[in-house]
């Protein structure tokens, strides 16, 4: 009998015990609205650069194949055509070189890099955004958790007699919420960077193989 009741009794306590996400996320405090508005910008910014980075991220062998088939018979208003018809960094590189065929090497290699420059700087924008969230939040979590802290040390001076365990242990799971909540967003800011960075590596590379390869087309003998 006395089993029974406290077989009974056990799923009522651990129900009593159970917390939803949403009310420890509400027990975090006012720090816990810039953690989330912090989350959801990095969450737009990784899908928006993700997106962008890999239709940059496209093979160029065959655009390439095509280029150096079209200066070598001449056809540079055909070259600058099949240029125009791809949306990415090398081809916008290759398009400027083209238009200045006729022109000093080192100019045509000075007016390539420049679109290069310009074209790295849309592939990070907004990276040093998501950099930033990854160092911030948790820095904002532990300010949470200082101040929270801080409210259940005043409320613990405040209480005349013997202080409940139960208000020292809502204190400070309370206080803890912030951290918890920055480092999570932190991490997955970080990791995103980090990801992000990896790719936009990979596309400059490609970037600088084909100007390399372009500027090699124009020494060749003909």
């Amino acid at each position: 009998m006395i089993f029974t009741q406290i077989v009974t009794e056990m799923p009522t306590e651990a129900a009593k015990q159970t917390i939803s996400i949403w009310e420890l996320a509400l027990a975090g405090g006012p720090l816990m609205l810039p953690l989330v508005l912090c989350s959801v910008i990095a969450i737009y910014i990784f899908v928006e650069r993700l997106i962008s980075i890999n239709k940059a991220n496209v093979s160029s062998d065959t655009f390439m194949s095509k280029i150096k088939e079209l200066v070598q018979k001449g056809d540079i208003n055909g070259a600058k055509i099949l240029c125009s018809q791809h949306d990415t960094p090398v081809a916008r590189m290759i398009e400027k070189g083209v238009s200045r065929i006729g022109s000093p090497l080192k100019n045509i290699e000075a007016s390539i890099e420049n679109v290069g420059k310009i074209e790295v700087f849309r592939l990070e924008k907004n990276l040093s955004v998501l950099a930033t969230i990854a160092g911030a939040a948790p820095m904002i979590g532990f300010l949470g958790t200082v101040i929270g802290m801080v409210g259940a040390f005043i409320a613990i001076a405040q209480e005349e007699g013997s202080v409940s365990p139960k208000l020292l242990a809502d204190g400070i799971y309370t206080a803890m919420v912030t951290t918890v909540a920055g480092l999570i967003v932190g991490i997955i800011a970080y990791l995103g960077y980090n990801f992000l960075v990896t790719r936009v590596s990979k596309v400059v590379h490609r970037m600088e193989y084909s100007s390399i390869e372009f500027i090699d087309l124009l020494q060749e003998p003909r």
